[in-house]
């Protein structure tokens, strides 16, 4: 999962805390900020009972974060949808490069999967953006250092800076999505995507568009309730 689908847990309950949404976000944010930094929920688990509510709250984050993950990648949709945008960016591409497919595939469903939620859910990624308005970057970054008893490099700026750029919302454009995933790309060394890749992106929106009811559903919980995401209506701050 991505930003926002991982935040969508909270935020589909219409009263997200802020540090919800940060703590959901911290093990992505780690990602960029301190590669060798990992915030697992067995750090994060001590302080779910804690008496500060903000540290509470973050520590539910960390937690709903890699319990999201663990059903989404492993489910039917996600599994199919990744092996065959591989498939397709190898076959339009070529074996030469050195793009990796699968990763590629991997991340371009869960970067489409926040496009798709946001375009469903009018009003939901500006709400997004405005709950984390309130969010001190700088106490983040020292109580997930305390978690984790790592440096946690310059995750309070990446925080600040997460939420004065708002790249989720340039996901919607073709173009800017190519940049944001150019980002990615660069940041593991891979190869920058070529101009031949763009094309493919109205297919792989449509994909994803089509098996969103099985992407956003923990296939362990149908039947039963509750289920990790939900969706319907419109969402405004």
């Amino acid at each position: 999962m991505n930003y926002l689908a991982h935040a969508w847990s909270f935020l589909r309950n219409g009263s997200a805390d802020p540090y919800e949404l940060a703590g959901v976000a911290v093990p992505d944010w780690l990602g960029v900020a301190s590669r060798r930094t990992k915030c697992r929920s067995r750090d994060a688990a001590p302080h779910l009972d804690s008496e500060n509510a903000q540290l509470a709250a973050l520590a539910r984050g960390v937690c709903r974060h890699h319990a999201d993950d663990a059903w989404f990648h492993e489910s039917p949709a996600f599994g199919a949808l990744s092996l065959g945008f591989a498939k397709t960016v190898r076959e339009a591409l070529g074996e030469s490069t050195s793009m990796r497919p699968w990763f590629l595939g991997h991340i371009l469903v869960e970067m489409l999967l926040d496009d798709e939620l946001a375009r469903r859910e009018p009003g939901l990624l500006d709400w997004y953006y405005e709950l984390m308005t309130h969010v001190d970057g700088a106490w983040v970054a020292a109580s997930i250092e305390r978690m984790t008893q790592r440096d946690v490099g310059d995750l309070a700026l990446f925080v600040e800076r997460y939420v004065e750029v708002r790249f989720l919302a340039d996901y919607r454009d073709d173009d800017a999505f190519v940049m944001r995933l150019n980002q990615v790309m660069q940041r593991v060394r891979l190869d920058k995507l070529p101009a031949a890749f763009t094309p493919l992106l109205a297919g792989f929106r449509g994909a994803v568009a089509a098996s969103f009811d099985e992407l956003v559903v923990d296939p362990n919980l149908v039947g039963k309730t509750p289920v990790a995401l939900e969706t319907g209506g419109s969402v405004s701050a």
